[in-house]
């Protein structure tokens, strides 16, 4: 059995962004040279997400406004967390909503999606450097 491992390392410019990777985990998939197996993608950060989902931008804004109605980052005083001197305690919650990871199956030497589907890099206390893992193992 084969392996492959790959850091992608983001630094957003705004607190949430939602970016779509799919094409950096393609290029990493066609690297590695395997053509059936499966390919796990996580975030390496406890205030990021990695999921699945449609890259549509209605779609996307109605993320933003949904997780900020869910976990609101202002006033920071409602987060015990953020009593730790952090202002990230809304962050930590969106993760929890949003996922850590997913795994794709790989067949033919490909990302074997469904329909519309692509994987995003959901980040969500963001201005600093941060990683996304991608391990891939099979034939």
């Amino acid at each position: 059995m084969k392996h492959y491992r790959k850091e992608l390392w983001f630094n957003t410019s705004s607190r949430m962004e939602l970016i779509n990777i799919t094409r950096d985990v393609e290029q990493c998939l066609n690297d590695s040279g395997i053509q059936e197996g499966l390919l796990l993608v996580n975030a390496m950060h406890i205030t990021a997400s990695v999921f699945i989902n449609d890259d549509e931008s209605g779609l996307h804004q109605d993320y933003k406004i949904w997780l900020e109605k869910l976990a609101p980052h202002a006033p920071i005083s409602q987060y015990r967390h953020n009593n730790t001197g952090e202002d990230n305690g809304d962050a930590h919650l969106k993760r929890q909503v949003m996922g850590r990871e997913v795994v794709v199956a790989i067949s033919d030497a490909k990302l074997d999606f469904g329909p519309w589907e692509q994987i995003f890099y959901g980040e969500f206390d963001g201005r600093r450097k941060k990683r996304v893992l991608v391990k891939i193992i099979g034939e």
